[in-house]
């Protein structure tokens, strides 16, 4: 069976994905209870679960956040359509990632229980004493967080699309599964927080493992890697119109460094992100970040098989058994998964697998509303406009502003083209490794000047900003017509690739590497320069021995406690 463009609506994948998406609600709304204190009326609480998490809840928990349902649709989806560099870069850099964890991420655990730090910018704040450092963080970390939510609204979509449920219809009845299940996610995000989409990385990733399992299982059975490897290699070499080949079968001399960089520099910025920081926030202990460090790469082997999975549809596209494309007729990579598990699996394992995508949507959607609305309530609200905010004014405008953020992303991809989520994503990866000078390098040393390290990060926001605007490729639509592909090009797009021209030089690195090397550049320089002149460098309020601790602040532990004493 194909699954093509103007196929009906499945009903048994449609209620497999209904069954499980009601499992998950009532699993959101009961997390209030699970692991609950007194009350949620605070950050530690309901934007950190109480920073209690053990080993295992962290691990599903990181796991839910890290890989998410867009990760899922689109590593494939970009094997498929242009191979290696675009596509396994994403299993490298996931592995390089956890050891760069392993060394800081304790270290910025410990100084923010210290002093009870629920932001990265908070940290930044104390550190340097900086309001404006604080808020740039604070700024590039909401910014790059929300076009990561909308595009968990892209996977879905792909979803939707497969059983039928897209097109190019009515508006309403074709957008309304999504808003349902946004509405659901933000209303038990609300009054559970963090512990909601905790709770439910346990439902997540579980089916995520079984189909994966199930998936590579059938590819060695029925159809063999070697087969699929070779589908895969003929494809990539075709030619396209411009004479290069379409794609990279394995990486080669010409794209050593910008595999490299792009892999280390997407690894430098994974746990930059908010949402990451979120949970790591959220473990009991220094112990725990260490212990998930270790074990978090089987994640990473789970990715890699996944990775395959668009060559394997590139062999079933070859063998004429299905295609790319949606229910409005025009061809998609990111359905490039989602219609090879409907044509391999049965329609009920489909459903299972199409349930683990949507899921997979909503515990990183929560866990990046929760972080950008700590963002903005500690380091904007609070620090510019309500100095004197009580922990429980605090959990109110975070729950707001949580909600806002949701239905933001969710108007932004209903209301515009999902290419302009894909666009601003890549933003979003440039502009948030900017903020790794101030955070990592401030976790061990205060010598860089506060006022260089903002200027270090407007350059490097500017620049890699303009130089992704730069380039471009071309606006290419393929879509049935008469049941036949015709091809269209309707002139060039911007923010067409993450690798750009290194200054000076015809090797292509990752344009958000070159962004941070300015960056640091700039910091460097113009600290030497403000010590020369002895600019004010601001008040430190950390010590060494916070970097090491397992132990709140006496401070800290005396204002949770009269926070407690004071609730009804």
């Amino acid at each position: 069976m194909t699954a093509a463009a103007g196929s009906g609506v499945n009903g048994v994948e449609l209620g497999v994905v209904l069954f499980f998406f009601v499992v998950v609600s009532f699993g959101g709304f009961a997390a209030v209870r699970w692991r609950r204190t007194q009350s949620l009326n605070s950050l530690d609480e309901w934007g950190l679960g109480g920073r209690g998490f053990g080993t295992v809840v962290t691990w599903f928990l990181l796991g839910g956040d890290l890989y998410t349902a867009y990760t899922f649709v689109a590593v494939p989806a970009a094997m498929f359509a242009t191979g290696a560099v675009s596509g396994f870069f994403a299993v490298p850099y996931t592995i390089v990632a956890y050891p760069i964890i392993f060394v800081f991420m304790p270290r910025l655990w410990s100084v923010a229980h210290r002093h009870g730090y629920v932001t990265p910018a908070d940290f930044v704040r104390g550190r340097y004493g900086s309001r404006g450092l604080a808020l740039a963080v604070a700024i590039t970390g909401i910014l790059a967080t929300m076009p990561y939510i909308a595009l968990q609204l892209v996977g879905i979509q792909a979803v939707l699309d497969t059983m039928g449920l897209g097109g190019s219809g009515n508006a309403l009845v074709r957008d309304l599964p999504l808003i349902v299940a946004f509405a659901v996610l933000a209303a038990y995000t609300y009054s559970s927080g963090l512990r909601a989409p905790a709770l439910i990385a346990f439902v997540k990733d579980t089916l995520i493992y079984v189909v994966i399992v199930v998936a590579v299982v059938y590819i060695a059975t029925k159809i063999g890697f070697g087969d699929i490897f070779g589908a895969a290699k003929t494809k990539l070499a075709k030619p396209t119109p411009s004479g290069l080949p379409t794609g990279s079968f394995i990486t080669g001399d010409p794209t050593y460094w910008a595999y490299g960089t792009l892999a280390f520099g997407s690894a430098l910025a994974l746990f930059m992100y908010p949402h990451s920081m979120t949970a790591v926030l959220s473990s009991r202990s220094r112990s725990v970040i260490r212990r998930n460090s270790a074990i978090l790469p089987a994640y990473s082997l789970m990715l890699a098989l996944l990775a395959l999975l668009g060559y394997a549809a590139i062999y079933e596209v070859g063998q004429g058994r299905m295609n790319v494309f949606g229910q409005d007729g025009t061809a998609n990579a990111q359905l490039a998964v989602p219609h090879f598990f409907q044509l391999v699996f049965p329609s009920w394992f489909a459903g299972v697998a199409f349930a683990a995508i949507a899921i997979g949507a909503l515990v990183p959607a929560a866990i990046m509303a929760i972080a950008a609305a700590n963002l903005f309530t500690r380091n904007i609200y609070r620090e510019y406009f309500k100095r004197d905010a009580t922990p429980k004014q605090e959990s109110q405008v975070s729950k707001i502003v949580s909600l806002v953020v949701k239905f933001g992303a969710l108007l932004f991809v209903l209301g515009l083209d999902k290419q302009n989520a894909i666009n601003m994503q890549l933003l979003g990866g440039v502009w948030i490794l900017q903020t790794l000078v101030a955070i990592v390098i401030g976790l061990y040393t205060r010598w860089l000047h506060r006022w260089a390290l903002l200027v270090g990060w407007a350059v490097g926001m500017v620049y890699g900003t303009v130089q992704a605007y730069r380039q471009l490729v071309p606006a290419t639509v393929v879509k049935l017509v008469d049941g036949k592909p015709v091809t269209s090009t309707n002139g060039m797009r911007h923010f067409g690739s993450p690798l750009g021209m290194f200054p000076f030089t015809d090797t292509k690195v990752y344009i958000g590497a070159t962004a941070l090397l300015l960056n640091i550049i700039v910091a460097v320089v113009l600290t030497l320069v403000l010590r020369a002149v002895r600019a004010p460098a601001g008040v430190d309020e950390t010590e060494a021995n916070d970097y090491y601790s397992d132990e709140a602040a006496p401070g800290v532990v005396e204002a949770t406690e009269d926070e407690l004493a004071a609730r009804p």
